[in-house]
Order: C-alpha cells, then structure tokens, then sequence
C-alpha cells in the first residue's frame, strides 16, 4: 500500500525509503531494486570519475522506468564539475550531494528538472542547504556509516532540522535499518529515512560476499569513527570527515598512530590493496553505521524494503493500540 509523505509526494515514490549513494555499494542494480520496490534508489557517482559512475546509471536506467537519482560527494564535484553535466544527460529525477557547499550546484541540477537533496550533519548545514534551494534535506546522525563530520545522534537532530526547514521534506539518516527506524524517523517530523549499511547487505549491492558477511555477524559496539583507513587508501577524503567502520587489526595497529601511518604506507599500502584483493577484511575497510545489529542476513533489496515498510505498519498498529479508550 503506497504511503503519502511530503518526500514521497516530491520524488513521486510510493515508499518513504531512499537508498544512501554509498560509493562502491550502490550500483545501477541496487538503485533499481530499491526504485522497483516503491523507494527512491540513489546510484553512486561517489568521487565524479564518469568512468566509474556513467555504467551504474545505465544499469538503472534498464532495469527500472521508476524514479531514480544520482549521488555525489560535492568535494569531489569540485574537483570534476562536468560530471554533473553527465549525469544530469540521462535525466535522473534528483541529484543527492553530501559533504560540501550546494549552492553552486542547485541551479544547473533545477535546470535539468532534477530535485536537488543535500545531506546535512548539523544545523548550521541544514540552514545553508536549505537556502541554496534544496528540495530534500537529509539529517545524518553520527551514527551513520561511512563518512561525516556529525557530532549529533540521529535522534536529536532531526526534528531541529525539521524545525527550521518546515517546508522541506527531511529524510532521517544514521542507524536506520529496520520499521522501527522509520516509524521512529516520522515521529521526529521527518517524511521518511535514508538507509545505507542495511542496504550494503542486499544481494544487489557491490561488495564482496565476505563483507556482507561481516556486517551480519557485527554488532554496532563493533564500529568505530577513524581516520586510519582513509589515510591508507588515499582517496582525498578532507581531514574533517572520518569515517565510521568495523574494527579490525588493521584498525588497532594504527589507532592512535596516524601520523606514524604517514610516514610508513610504502610499506602498509601494498598490503592493504593485497587485502582489498583477497577479500580479506581484517585488513580492508567495511563501512558500517550502529544499526549492524539489526541486520540478520543478506536479502534482496527488494525484500528489505517489503519488510521494513510491513515492520513499521505494524509497529504504528501497536502504537495505536497504547491509545486510552475515548
């Protein structure tokens, strides 16, 4: 049964769930699988490189006619502005930038015909999104997966973005991964929820079997907010933005001794690639946010979706039922 929120009305979804544009997840068969269940799928164009972002789009593009967008870290925008030009080519119905200033990309993306939805980790961002022109704001709690400069918990920032974005649908982020995620996202005023690390377990997700494997057998206690992996990747992340993974040796051998990394990846970075190739995650980074504990096993997207939607009409029944008698 379709759900009717601002968000939905917006996009023009049956589903109040939108997939996160994590980069090297979420690929054109995952945003398809979500759009096809109802949500909004959202394809990585991650760090603008067209050579990795323009196939996922096509992949998108034939296996679903619903409504889908495209994701982008806007720092990694400014380095490569003409990849927005080529995403926005193949029409997506919203471009989705995180981690940078929105405002030189809302006209171009509103001159396309596209939504333009930034994602927010604190008030002060909320503000400037929304007076950029943002069509969506997403509130990212700290307890997200991946990257952010969050200091806030999911749970009180949302309804103060809310509160000063009144007329904009607000998807909450950060640990949402099951019905009650969502139905506790629209008590706060939200018109919906951005999911990532429940989605990096879909069968559609790119990723290796031995990483999804990890986040079903992981518990939230097991991630932590660094800056260890990044430093050994080298992929240009801004120091302000750590990183929330699972731990692994990888992670206690270079806690604390970032500098030290820096000086030594001659020597830890063949390795770590060596790990990336072998699947081998005591070594290689599995971005994670706090809600891992939810996650039982990996399912199609599709069926994520289907019960997440069914968990929280049930648990809004419940609600109902706590009512005292007129």
């Amino acid at each position: 049964m379709p759900w009717e929120t601002a968000f939905t009305q917006c996009l023009g979804v049956s589903l109040p769930v939108a997939l996160a544009p994590m980069a090297g997840v979420a690929g054109g068969e995952l945003a398809a699988a979500v759009s096809e269940a109802g949500g909004f799928g959202i394809v990585a164009g991650g760090y603008a490189k067209e050579e990795q972002f323009l196939p996922e789009i096509e992949k998108v593009k034939r296996k679903t006619d619903r409504p889908w967008g495209i994701g982008f870290l806007t720092w990694a925008l400014e380095q490569n502005p003409k990849a927005l030009d080529a995403a926005l080519e193949h029409r997506p119905a919203a471009v989705f930038l995180s981690c940078g200033d929105p405002s030189p990309w809302a006209d171009p993306v509103h001159a396309a015909g596209a939504r333009l939805i930034c994602q927010v980790t604190s008030v002060r961002e909320a503000a400037r999104a929304r007076d950029a022109g943002a069509d969506v704001l997403v509130a990212q709690g700290q307890e997200a997966g991946g990257h952010g400069d969050s200091v806030r918990g999911t749970f009180s920032l949302v309804p103060a973005v809310v509160d000063i974005a009144p007329s904009i649908p607000v998807l909450a982020a950060g640990a949402v991964a099951d019905g009650r995620g969502l139905v506790a996202a629209l008590a706060l005023g939200a018109a919906g929820v951005l999911v990532g690390t429940r989605f990096y377990a879909a069968a559609e997700a790119i990723g290796h079997p031995a990483a999804k494997a990890r986040l079903v057998t992981s518990g939230g206690d097991d991630t932590v907010r660094t800056r260890v992996f990044d430093i050994v990747r080298d992929t240009g992340w801004p120091e302000r933005y750590p990183g929330r993974a699972l731990r692994n040796r990888l992670y206690d051998e270079w806690n604390g001794r970032e500098d030290e990394l820096r000086t030594k990846l001659d020597e830890v970075r063949p390795a770590y690639q060596a790990a990336v190739a072998a699947g081998d995650f005591d070594v290689a980074v599995v971005w994670a946010g706090e809600g891992i504990d939810l996650i039982h096993g990996v399912e199609p997207a599709g069926e994520i979706v289907r019960r997440m939607v069914a968990d929280a009409e049930k648990c809004l029944d419940r609600i109902h039922a706590l009512r005292p008698s007129p």
